[in-house]
Parts: structure tokens; C-alpha cells; sequence
């Protein structure tokens, strides 16, 4: 094994930013539209160069350090954290990109398990870290491509791009419509008098393990598309089908496939409702969409959970809220909440209390700045 530099001599530090999805959850896998902002909690990657192909990798979250060799990463999950930083460098290598050897610490202030996007994150900052320690130019849309492929194939997750491209190209102060189909971006204002606030329901959530998760709500989706490609040529995803469309096909789905189907046309098009309200500066339109999100994620898609809907139900009767809904990939996690930032303070207490009541849990309630995408922090 070749002499490690160590962390500390010519170490840079690069970092990653979590995300908030504020309308648009299930669509990026569809093809369709999402609107998420990165949020100011990072991921940090220490880094210094080695003389070899080996990482050893540290966390401040976990004990154990990991060794992994570049030149035999492995295949597949191993079910620990690591596995997002093994599968990022495998792929990248398998993209023709040389990397180098190093010493890694990793740091996290995004809330894990919570559905901010940890994971995305990590990827994200590992990703750009070994790319930029190599030399390599950085794609931005490249790199949110090859780590999506890594949560595929080392995780087990079979996640859209939403969470890996807004990790690369988040924006301060703006929302991102993004049609995952075909990468066009439209960035959105945010009005400065709105506070994006978070609630933690302190439930956590392990998607792609859960037996009716995450990637059975994919399969879902996949087997409705199937059955209507069929029978409407040039559907290749729900983003191509209408809801006048869904509804004829009725009783060519069961009814589970047609419910997820369901939610995931009717939220593309929130989503589209959702930006043209915020251009036009109609609030109170973009807190009836967030509410009518909800609902179709509790009744359509079934992911929202009680302690979910406890919290949407709280903020819904709290002074100064615009909306609020489940964000994320469900299954626990948190709210999104716009709130008048005239009543943040008080809409946190007045959450926070009522919540504990009827829960026992002291959920946690910060509100976030919408920040910038993957950057070196030192040179």
C-alpha cells in the first residue's frame, strides 16, 4: 500500500448542500417536474492526496473508517454508508474518469434519514471532491447523472435525478422548476418575505428497504405505464399522459396502479401551476397546490405517515402559514412549510408544542435559506 499524505497536508475541503423539494415528489422518476431548492445544510469532504489508488474514508457519524481500493471497488451493496462513496468513484472510473487515491473526512449537517437528501449530498460532494483532487474538469449535470447511477447500483434506491441535480446546481435565494426529462431548468425567485420552514416528524425512513417503499411506488408507476403505452402509442412515462387520458383508461389498471398513477399526473401538473403562481406572486394559489399535494401523497400514493399529516394538519391552522406538505420520499421525514417570515418564530413554537402534545416527540423545526450547488470552499 503506498505512504498516505494524511489529512492536514494539502488537504482541500469541498462541500455539498442538502435540498428541500417545496412541490413535485415521485414525478423526476416519471419524467416529469419538480421544484426544489438546495438548502443551507452541507455535506463537508475533507480530502488529501495519496500516492496510491486507495481511499481510506472517516466519518464524524460513524465510528469505523473504510478502505476502498480503486482499482477493485466491487460491485453492488454492502448495506453501510460507504456504499455512496464506493459507488460514486466506481462509476465515475467506469465513466473514463482516472482518480486518484486519498484521505477523506466527511462532515454532515443535513439531517439523515429525515428526507433532505443526505444521501445526494454525500454523493455529490465525494463525487466533485475526487474529480476536481484528479484534474478533471467538473460537468455539473454529468457528475448529478453519475452519482444517480451510483445510488442505483450501490444502494439499492432506485432514485430520480431531482435530489443529485440540485445537490450540483442549487442556486441562493431560488427554487428550480426542472423537467427531468429533458434538464431544462427555471429558476425561480423566492419572495423574500417567506420563510421555508422544516419540521422533523422524528420518524425515520429506509426507503429502499422498506418492503412497500420507495421502489415498489417506482414499480407501480412502470407497470401503469406499460398497460397505457399499450393502448396510447408515444407514452413512454406519465409525464406523457393527461388526466382526461388516466381517467378513460380506468379500469385497465388495478386499482393501487391507478391510484399512484393518478397522483403522479395530477402532481406534474401542480407542479407547472405551482411556478406560474409564484411568477405571478399569487401565494395563497401555491399554498392551495402544496395542500392539494398532500392529499394525493396520503390518499393516492399512500406515503405520508400519521405523525406526517399530524404536522400539515398543525401548520394548517397556524398563523402565518401559506402551505405545508410532506416532503421527500415519505415514509417519515419531514414537512415543507411556507410561512410568512413575520410568523416564523411563533409558527415554531405553536408547532412545536402542539405536536409534542399529541405525539410525545419534540419535533425539530429549522428554517432554511435556499442555497448554492457543489463548490470547493478552499482556493
Amino acid at each position: 500500500m503506498g505512504k498516505s499524505l494524511g489529512i492536514g497536508e494539502g488537504t482541500l475541503r469541498y462541500r455539498a448542500p442538502g435540498r428541500v423539494n417545496l412541490i413535485g415528489e415521485h414525478t423526476d422518476y416519471n419524467d416529469g417536474f419538480v421544484m426544489p431548492i438546495a438548502i443551507d445544510r452541507f455535506t463537508t469532504v475533507a480530502m488529501a492526496p495519496r500516492a496510491d489508488r486507495t481511499l481510506t474514508v472517516r466519518s464524524d457519524a460513524y465510528p469505523d473508517p473504510v478502505t476502498i481500493d480503486l482499482d477493485r471497488p466491487g460491485h453492488g451493496l454492502t448495506g453501510t454508508w460507504s456504499d455512496y462513496v464506493r459507488g460514486v468513484a466506481a462509476v465515475l472510473e467506469r465513466d473514463g474518469f482516472r482518480l486518484g487515491g486519498a484521505d477523506m473526512t466527511i462532515a454532515s449537517d443535513v439531517p439523515i434519514g429525515a428526507g433532505l437528501s443526505s444521501s445526494a449530498a454525500l454523493e455529490v460532494a465525494a463525487g466533485y471532491a475526487l474529480l476536481d483532487q484528479a484534474g478533471h474538469a467538473i460537468d455539473r449535470t454529468a457528475l448529478a447523472r453519475a452519482c444517480q447511477r451510483a445510488e442505483h447500483e450501490f444502494a439499492g434506491m432506485r432514485c430520480g435525478v431531482m435530489d443529485q441535480f440540485i445537490a450540483c446546481h442549487g442556486r441562493a435565494g431560488q427554487a428550480l422548476l426542472l423537467d427531468t426529462r429533458s434538464l431544462e431548468m427555471t429558476w425561480l425567485p423566492l419572495p423574500r418575505d417567506v420563510a421555508v420552514i422544516v419540521c422533523n416528524s422524528m420518524t425515520t425512513h429506509a426507503l429502499a428497504l422498506a418492503a412497500d417503499g420507495y421502489n415498489a411506488r417506482r414499480a407501480d408507476c412502470e407497470a401503469g405505464v406499460r398497460e397505457l403505452a399499450a393502448r396510447r402509442p408515444g407514452v413512454r412515462a406519465l409525464r406523457d399522459v393527461t388526466r382526461n387520458e388516466l381517467d378513460a383508461d380506468r379500469d385497465a389498471l388495478p386499482d393501487r396502479v391507478f391510484r399512484r398513477c393518478r397522483h403522479v399526473v395530477t402532481e406534474n401538473a401542480r407542479v407547472l401551476d405551482a411556478a406560474a403562481a409564484l411568477r405571478a406572486g399569487d401565494l395563497d394559489a401555491v399554498g392551495r397546490l402544496m395542500a392539494a399535494s398532500h392529499q394525493s401523497m396520503r390518499d393516492d400514493f399512500a406515503i405520508t405517515t400519521p405523525e406526517l399529516d399530524l404536522l400539515v394538519d398543525i401548520a394548517a391552522r397556524t398563523e402565518g402559514t401559506i402551505g405545508a406538505r410532506m416532503t421527500g420520499g415519505g415514509f417519515g421525514g419531514c414537512t415543507v412549510n411556507l410561512v410568512r417570515a413575520a410568523h416564523a418564530v411563533s409558527f415554531a413554537a405553536e408547532v412545536r408544542a402542539a405536536y409534542e402534545a399529541a405525539t410525545g416527540r419534540v419535533p425539530a423545526i429549522d428554517a432554511f435559506a435556499a442555497a448554492g450547488g457543489a463548490e470547493r470552499l478552499d482556493g
